[in-house]
C-alpha cells in the first residue's frame, strides 16, 4: 500500500445497526474508506472477491455462518488482515480470544451497555491502522503439542510484553515452557473485557498456572500474570516478597496497560534478575523500558522481523540498542532457557 491510497474495510455483521455505526464512526477518518457491508459470511465472501477489501470486520455471533468459522475458511482460502467485533458476552469474549489464535489480528467490543459508541470512535480507526500492516499468511492449526524447554525454577522475572498479533506470539513462547518457570508477568493490549478470557485460554493450555492479574498479587515461580485490560501493572518489592500493583493512571503511548509502565517498574525492581521479551505490536511501547532493563543488567530479547505480525515495537527496541538482535519467535523459549542458564552459572561462581 502507498501513502496515499486509503485502507479499504468491508464491514461485516448482522445488526444494521452497527454497520451503521461502524461505517460511520470511519466515515471521518481521510486515511480509511468503508467500501462496502455485508451482513453474513455468504455476501462478505462475494463482496471480498469484488471489493479486494484490505481488512475485514467480522462480528462473531452472526446467521447461516458464525464470524469464527467464516474466519478460518477466509485465513485458509483468502488470507487478509482480520479485526473481530464481538459483543460482550462471556461465550463470545471466550469465542473471540479464539478467533485471535485463528489468524484474527485485533478484537474489538461491539458498542453498548459499558462500552459507548465514543470509545469504539476512539479505537476503531487505530486498530484498523493496525491491522493493514500485520503480515498475513494461510492459517495452520498448530500442533496439539509442543516440545517444551528443560527451565528450572529460578528467583528470575521473566517480563512479557506485546500488542498486535501478541496474543498468539505470547500463547507461542507460553506452551513450550515447563510448569516449574520463574515468575511471568505480561501486558497484551487488548480490551479489558477480553483479558479474563485470554488469561484462562493460556491456563487451559500451558504448564505453568496462568490468570489474571489481581491487584497484590505475589509473583511466585509457576505463576504467569496478564494485566487486566485497561488497568496498568507495575512490579514492586515488599521485603523479600515481589507483588504486582494495578492502578488506572493515564494511558502511556496510548495505552493502559502499557509494557513501558510494566517494564520499567521490573529494571528497578528486580535489576538483573530479570529476562525482558517484547514482542509483534503496532508504536513504540515497550521499547524504552526494555532499555531501561538492558541498563539495570537484565536479559533482554527482541522478535525479529521475520515472525513480527508488526514490526513496530520490536524494531523500535533493536532501534535503541534495547536488545542485541531481533530472535525468531520459536527461538525465543530456547533463548530464554540459555539466558536462565547463564544467569544461575554466574551467580554459583560468586
Amino acid at each position: 500500500m502507498t501513502s496515499s491510497r486509503k485502507t479499504r474495510v468491508l464491514i461485516v455483521d448482522d445488526s444494521a445497526i452497527v454497520r451503521k455505526i461502524l461505517s460511520e464512526t470511519l466515515s471521518h477518518e481521510p486515511d480509511i474508506e468503508v467500501v462496502g457491508v455485508a451482513p453474513d459470511a455468504f455476501v462478505a465472501r462475494e463482496k471480498i472477491l469484488s471489493l479486494e477489501p484490505d481488512v475485514l470486520t467480522l462480528d462473531i455471533e452472526m446467521p447461516r455462518m458464525d464470524g469464527l468459522t467464516f474466519l478460518k475458511r477466509v485465513m485458509r482460502f483468502h488470507p487478509m488482515p482480520v479485526v473481530i467485533i464481538s459483543s460482550l458476552g462471556q461465550s463470545s469474549c471466550d469465542t473471540a480470544i479464539e478467533a485471535l489464535r485463528a489468524g484474527a489480528v485485533e478484537v474489538l467490543a461491539k458498542p453498548g451497555g459499558p462500552y459507548s459508541v465514543g470509545e469504539l470512535r476512539e479505537q476503531l480507526a487505530a486498530r484498523i491502522r493496525a491491522a493493514v500492516k500485520a503480515k498475513v499468511k494461510a492459517h495452520e492449526e498448530a500442533a496439539a503439542s509442543q516440545v517444551r524447554v528443560e527451565l528450572r525454577s529460578t528467583s528470575t522475572v521473566i517480563a512479557i510484553g506485546a500488542s498486535t498479533g501478541g496474543t498468539q506470539a505470547i500463547a507461542e513462547v507460553l506452551e513450550r515452557l515447563p510448569e516449574e518457570t520463574p515468575g511471568i508477568v505480561i501486558v497484551q493490549h487488548i480490551p479489558a473485557i477480553f483479558s479474563g478470557s485470554f488469561a484462562k485460554r493460556l491456563n487451559a493450555h500451558c504448564a505453568m498456572e496462568v490468570r489474571e492479574a489481581r491487584h497484590r498479587d505475589e509473583l511466585k515461580p509457576g505463576l504467569a500474570l496478564i494485566a487486566p485490560g485497561d488497568q496498568h501493572m507495575s512490579l514492586r518489592a515488599e521485603g523479600k516478597k515481589r507483588i504486582v500493583i494495578l492502578d488506572s493512571e493515564p494511558p502511556v503511548h496510548y495505552h493502559r496497560p502499557s509494557v513501558d509502565v510494566l517494564f520499567e517498574s521490573v529494571a528497578e525492581t528486580a535489576g538483573a534478575d530479570a529476562v525482558g521479551i517484547l514482542l509483534t505490536g503496532m508504536g513504540s511501547d515497550g521499547a524504552q523500558g526494555l532499555l531501561e532493563m538492558r541498563q539495570k543488567g537484565a536479559f533482554t530479547i527482541a522478535q525479529d522481523e521475520a515472525s513480527s505480525v508488526v514490526f513496530g515495537m520490536p524494531k523500535e527496541a533493536l532501534r535503541l540498542g534495547a536488545a542485541d538482535r531481533g530472535t525468531p519467535l520459536s527461538q525465543i523459549p530456547m533463548v530464554l532457557a540459555r539466558a536462565l542458564r547463564t544467569k544461575e552459572e554466574a551467580l554459583a561462581a560468586r
